[in-house]
C-alpha cells in the first residue's frame, strides 16, 4: 500500500536540514530544503525604524533592554495555545541585515535620516533570546520569547516576529485540535490554495508541528522535509472518456497502491471499477462530497464486499475539528483539511505582543535594568519586569498551573522552567529538526488535564499565577 497517498510518512523522524529549518540561505551541494529569500529586514513597520532614529539622536538607543512576547488571554473558547515558528523567528533574526537595495528604498522614501542609515548598515542582533521551544503549550500571559539587548538592536524585531509568531501558532493550534479531534487517523494538510503562496508554506510547517502527518505542498517539503502527497483530481477524470480509463491510466502510472478519487460521478459504481482495476492491492479512495459519515459507511461496507479489506478511506470536503470529530465513528482512515485549518479554523490570529519590560536607566552596561510597563485603561495592561516561567504539575505529572514570576524561581519549580536560550551573543544556539518540535507538542498537549482536548467553548483548561513584586494585582 502507498500510506503516502493517506498522509502517513513513509520516512518516520525525518530529520529537516541543519543548518535550520527557516527556509533561508542556499540549499547545500546536491540537496535540497533551504531557499534562497531576501533580507527580512524590511518584514516591519515604519514605525520601528522612527523610534530607533529619535532614539539615537536622544542618546537613549544603546540603553539595555528586555522585550517580551505574550498574550493577555487566549482566543475565544481556547482551551490552550501552541507555540509555533520559532525555527523561523530564529532564521528571520539572523537574516535581518541591511544591504544596499534595502539601505537604497529607505533612504529614496526619506524614512530615517543619514546617520540612522549609517548605523543599520552594520545592523546585526547581538543580543540573547529565551523563548518556549518550539511545540511547547502556553496559556495567557505566558511570556513565550523574551528579547534581549539594545533597545535600537530589539526594537526593530517586533514586526517580523509578531507577524511569524502570531501566524504560525494560530495554524497549529488549529492543528492540534484537529490532531486530537482525528484521534491517531492521518491528516493531510492541503490548504495552499486557499491562502496567499508563502503563507500556505509556513502553515504546513506549523500543521505538522500541530500533529499533521504531511502536506500537498511541495514547497514545504522541499523547505522543511515535511512528508508530501498527492494523487489526482476530478479533472483528471473528467480529462479521460470514462471514468475507468481515468483509473486505468493512474493505476499505470501510480501502481495498485494509489488513491482513487470516488466521488466525481457515481461512487458505488467508481469503487466497482477501482477495485476491478486495481484489485484487492487498491490503496485508498478519497471522497469529496456529500454526506461523508453515510457515504464513507457506505464504501466500507462495499470495499470489504469485494474482497479490498485492506482499502483505506480518505475524507476531504471543507473539515474542521467539529466535522472531523462528528466523523469518529465512520470508517475513514484519513482527512485532508484545507481551508479551515489555514485560517487557524477561525481565529487566524492569537493575538501576541511585543512590549518592552525592562530597561537601564543609562547606557553604561553595569546600569541595573528597571521594570518598565504600560498602565493604560481598556485591559491593556502589561506587566513590568524580566519574567521566568514554570508549569506546576499535580502528584499525578499533570499540569494545574502556569506560574508566571518576576525575581527568584521558587526552588520546587527549578526544574519546570519552561524558557531555553535560543540566541546567546547574536549566534543562535537552539536550532532542532522540525520532527522534535512535532514530538515535544504531543509530550506537553498530553501532560494536559483531560479537559484540553474537549472542541466545545471554554476556559484555558490551567489558570496563569503570577508571583513576586508587582504581580499581586494579576493573581
Amino acid at each position: 500500500m502507498n500510506t503516502a497517498d493517506l498522509g502517513l510518512p513513509n520516512e518516520k523522524g525525518r530529520e529537516a536540514p541543519q543548518k535550520g529549518d527557516g527556509g533561508l540561505g542556499a540549499p547545500p551541494s546536491g540537496s535540497w530544503g533551504r531557499v534562497g529569500v531576501p533580507s527580512t529586514a524590511l518584514f516591519t513597520d515604519q514605525y520601528e525604524f522612527t523610534m530607533l532614529q529619535a532614539a539615537l539622536k536622544a542618546g537613549t538607543a544603546e540603553r539595555r533592554s528586555v522585550f517580551e512576547v505574550f498574550t493577555r488571554r487566549l482566543p475565544e473558547g481556547r482551551r490552550y495555545g501552541v507555540v509555533a515558528g520559532v525555527g523561523r523567528v530564529l532564521d528571520a533574526v539572523e537574516n535581518f541585515r541591511f544591504d544596499a537595495g534595502v539601505l537604497g528604498f529607505l533612504r529614496e522614501r526619506h524614512i530615517v535620516d543619514e546617520p540612522t542609515l549609517q548605523w543599520l548598515a552594520g545592523y546585526r542582533f547581538r543580543g540573547d533570546i529565551w523563548g518556549y521551544p518550539e511545540g511547547e503549550v502556553y496559556f495567557s500571559g505566558s511570556p513565550i520569547l523574551r528579547v534581549e539587548g539594545s533597545f535600537a538592536e530589539c526594537v526593530l524585531l517586533e514586526t517580523v516576529i509578531l507577524s511569524i509568531l502570531n501566524h504560525d501558532s494560530a495554524i497549529a493550534a488549529a492543528a492540534s485540535r484537529m490532531s486530537t479531534a482525528a484521534d491517531g487517523r492521518g491528516l493531510i494538510e492541503m490548504g495552499a490554495r486557499r491562502t496567499h503562496e508563502l503563507s500556505a508554506v509556513a502553515a504546513a510547517r506549523a500543521a505538522y508541528v500541530g500533529g499533521f502527518d504531511s502536506t500537498s505542498d511541495l514547497a514545504a517539503g522541499f523547505r522543511y522535509a515535511i512528508p508530501t502527497v498527492g494523487t489526482s483530481a476530478h479533472a483528471f477524470t473528467l480529462l479521460h472518456d470514462s471514468e475507468r480509463d481515468a483509473f486505468q491510466a493512474q493505476v499505470d502510472s501510480l501502481g495498485h497502491g494509489t488513491t482513487l478519487l470516488v466521488d466525481t460521478f457515481d461512487v458505488a459504481e467508481a469503487v466497482r471499477t477501482a477495485v476491478d482495476i486495481a484489485g484487492p492491492e487498491l490503496g485508498s479512495v478519497r471522497i469529496d462530497s456529500g454526506d461523508l459519515l453515510l457515504v464513507a459507511h457506505r464504501v466500507r461496507k462495499q470495499l470489504d464486499e469485494l474482497g479490498a479489506v485492506n482499502t483505506r478511506i480518505v475524507v476531504t470536503s471543507d473539515l474542521d475539528e467539529y466535522a472531523i470529530a462528528s466523523l469518529a465513528a465512520a470508517p475513514v482512515d484519513a482527512y485532508g483539511v484545507g481551508t479551515r485549518l489555514v485560517t487557524g479554523s477561525g481565529q487566524p490570529t492569537c493575538s501576541m505582543v511585543y512590549k518592552l519590560v525592562a530597561r537601564a536607566r543609562s547606557t553604561d552596561p553595569t546600569a541595573p535594568l528597571e521594570p518598565v510597563a504600560k498602565k493604560s485603561l481598556g485591559g491593556k495592561l502589561s506587566i513590568g519586569g524580566r519574567k521566568w516561567a514554570a508549569r506546576r504539575l499535580d502528584e499525578h505529572g499533570v499540569a494545574e498551573a502556569e506560574v508566571v514570576g518576576i525575581g527568584d524561581v521558587p526552588p520546587e519549580l527549578a526544574d519546570r522552567q519552561l524558557l531555553v536560550q535560543l540566541v546567546r551573543g547574536g549566534e543562535i544556539v537552539a536550532r532542532e529538526p522540525l520532527d522534535a518540535a512535532r514530538e515535544r507538542h504531543i509530550a506537553a498537549r498530553g501532560a494536559l488535564p483531560m479537559s484540553a482536548i474537549q472542541l466545545s467553548r471554554g476556559e484555558p483548561v490551567i489558570p496563569t499565577e503570577y508571583v513576586g513584586p508587582d504581580t499581586a494585582a494579576y493573581a
